[in-house]
């Protein structure tokens, strides 16, 4: 996560952006590739393999964030534990995540960029109008093609591939960049998405992933250190605790009578309740 990572993101994202832009109908040609014209399908979605190939990188995906949310969570609901891992490597994971193919991916462009996947347009046995990649006026209501979501999560695996050891990162990020071309192959091939949605969905996580490395771990001067994560979170699961405390409704005393008295004296503790009467008493001695 150095500058010359980003330099070649923001290059790639250039370049593509530009040609695809300036002849948008390359996203076509490309898709059309895996397209059976005589079929009227993309080959690939007739595989069974293709869902279960599918679900695995869900689940990768998920096993390698996982403990990074045990750790925040846990640190919620035990404040004064110490995490099982580092504050800063958990936040960074779990953050990376919910905001790049969570929040930006899935929220802000594929429920608000209206172009049609490759398989719901005209060209490729749809019915849907093709618009390029920079056009969000397309037919598509939601869940629309640009960005590819599965892609974007797939390159979301250069978050914990940049906490490698370093010996080991340049491989890891080689790994997350072949998981994520990988997946983004399979969705093209599949009619999920042109070229260009899953470009921009490995341009925006990386830069993403970026900026969140750089406030969290290289940035001098900021206030993101494990300590002070563990302190916010520490806080935040105490007044949690609080909160819940004051949510649930205190038992009202009972009303005191004389006839509730040898209940109450019995539900204190070691305090034994002598029941009688005065006919089973001992007689006075002197009567």
């Amino acid at each position: 996560m150095n500058r010359t990572g980003l330099a070649i993101a923001l290059v790639i994202g250039a370049v593509v952006g530009l040609l695809f832009g300036l002849y948008p109908r390359l996203d076509i040609a490309i898709s059309a590739l895996f397209y059976d014209r005589q079929a009227n399908l993309f080959i690939v979605n007739a595989q069974p393999w293709v869902m279960d190939a599918r679900d695995a990188a869900r689940w990768l995906i998920t096993l390698i964030v996982a403990p990074a949310g045990l750790a925040l969570i846990g640190k919620l609901i035990m404040p004064k534990r110490r995490m099982l891992m580092s504050a800063r490597a958990a936040l960074f994971l779990a953050l990376t995540l919910a905001l790049g193919p969570g929040i930006l991916t899935n929220v802000i462009l594929k429920d608000h960029w209206g172009r049609a996947r490759p398989i719901d347009i005209s060209e490729l046995g749809g019915t849907d109008r093709f618009t390029a990649w920079w056009d969000p006026r397309g037919d598509c209501p939601d869940n629309c093609s640009f960005v590819a979501g599965e892609p974007s999560g797939a390159f979301w695996t250069l978050a914990p591939a940049a906490l490698a050891p370093p010996q080991w990162r340049l491989l890891a990020y080689g790994g997350a960049l072949t998981f994520g071309a990988a997946i983004g192959l399979l969705r093209i091939a599949g009619g999920g998405h042109f070229f260009s949605d899953v470009v921009f969905a490995g341009v925006f996580t990386f830069l993403l992933i970026w900026a969140t490395h750089g406030l969290l771990f290289r940035w001098r001067g900021s206030p993101m250190t494990d300590a002070a994560i563990e302190r916010f979170l520490a806080r935040a699961g105490a007044a949690m605790y609080a909160a819940a405390a004051r949510a649930v409704p205190r038992k009202p005393a009972p009303a005191f009578t004389p006839g509730t008295l040898p209940e109450q004296l019995a539900s204190l503790p070691h305090a034994p309740i002598v029941r009688g009467t005065f006919s089973n008493m001992p007689p006075d001695k002197d009567s």
